[in-house]
């Protein structure tokens, strides 16, 4: 039994965005309140509280709540207890929940109604009822729709709705007869064992002073007008298009990838790290390796291949390929890598098939 989502665009009417738009305050208020109250509860008796019991009294105090989806509410209490768990599990590596803003230009809120339901090609949404929206792809016949949706508002103003589908597809190991190494590159996004790298597009690099244009019309626009929210859905509106753009291209690598090869090999990165030290922030974030290892990963365990992920501290750059030694004196700046043995080739290549031959290892071990 697996869950896959699928989102869609849909198209409200006026009655129902003001609806949506009532849900969306709501949920905040709820959320907020409930935040409030913890942080008052450990200020005054330093322990945590567990549950919120002013989760009861808010719908006595706000009549206004009862005219929305009662299960949007109720999930937010379970974000708030998502949040604050995983605060205290991650150890300083996840942040104290912060209160909810209105001006936030991404809004959703989260229903598992009984009423959802996608049954013909007619969406139904708790409270909503019927929804036009517009279904771009095929949705298999084995996958059955939960009630799990979660509507969204993007910055420009667009609206959505992400729906979990449960399918039950029993996924056979394929047999490991191609592999393949990929070690990142700033510039390509990466160059595998084989030699080849693809023509990355750099949207956010190619987008920058079209965007930096668009920044400065804004900046000279008195705040809170109408022209300043204009230019502010433009902007938002360019943005979603550099982000569709990487996107597109990643799904489009990572699918012929994962079609041609049984089992792919790359290093397990820090990219918010390596951003940071490197100095190489927007070079690093415009090639989204995180969010390309993540669809490299979905698409190849549908097929029943295979991803391994090397430590990160493994020296692929620095050792030959061909006699395993290590070049400790090797610096970031020497793009060919020359060894003792006569192994003369490109570093990141030398880098893809050390990764290779890593994963082939820890393949065999296994």
């Amino acid at each position: 039994m697996g869950n896959k989502a699928y989102k869609f665009r849909i198209y409200p009417t006026a009655q129902q965005e003001v609806l949506i738009h009532k849900t969306f305050g709501c949920a905040r208020l709820v959320y907020n309140k409930m935040l409030a109250e913890r942080k008052e509860h450990y200020e005054k008796q330093g322990t945590q509280l567990k549950e919120n019991t002013g989760y009861a009294k808010l719908k006595q105090e706000f009549d206004f709540l009862s005219e929305v989806d009662s299960q949007a509410l109720a999930q937010e209490w379970v974000n708030l207890n998502k949040a604050y768990s995983n605060f205290f599990r991650g150890k300083g590596k996840v942040g104290f929940p912060k209160f909810k803003s209105k001006r936030n230009d991404r809004k959703s809120y989260r229903t598992l109604s009984t009423t959802n339901r996608l049954e013909n090609g007619v969406l139904t949404i708790a409270k909503l009822k019927k929804v036009k929206f517009k279904q771009h792809r095929a949705i298999p016949p084995h996958y059955k729709a939960t009630n799990n949706f979660t509507i969204i508002q993007n910055p420009q103003g667009d609206y959505y709705v992400s729906i979990v589908f449960e399918y039950d597809d029993e996924i056979k190991q394929k047999t490991i007869e191609n592999i393949i190494g990929l070690d990142f590159s700033m510039s390509e996004l990466y160059i595998n064992s084989n030699g080849e790298k693809p023509e990355f597009p750099k949207p956010y690099r190619n987008g920058l002073m079209k965007l930096a244009k668009m920044q400065r019309k804004l900046s000279k626009m008195k705040k809170f007008s109408n022209n300043y929210y204009k230019q502010r859905r433009k902007i938002a509106k360019y943005h979603e298009y550099i982000s569709n753009s990487r996107k597109d291209f990643l799904h489009k690598q990572s699918r012929q990838i994962a079609n041609v090869n049984d089992c792919v090999v790359v290093e397990s990165l820090n990219m918010k790290d390596m951003s940071r030290a490197l100095n190489f922030g927007k070079s690093v974030h415009d090639n989204g390796w995180g969010m390309f290892v993540t669809f490299l990963d979905y698409k190849l365990k549908e097929q029943g291949k295979v991803l391994i992920k090397i430590d990160k501290w493994f020296p692929s750059s620095k050792t030959c390929s061909s006699c395993k030694t290590i070049n400790k004196e090797l610096t970031l700046s020497d793009r060919t890598y020359i060894c003792n043995c006569g192994c003369i080739m490109d570093r990141d290549i030398n880098a893809a098939i050390n990764i290779k031959n890593e994963g082939l290892r820890l393949l065999n071990t296994a």
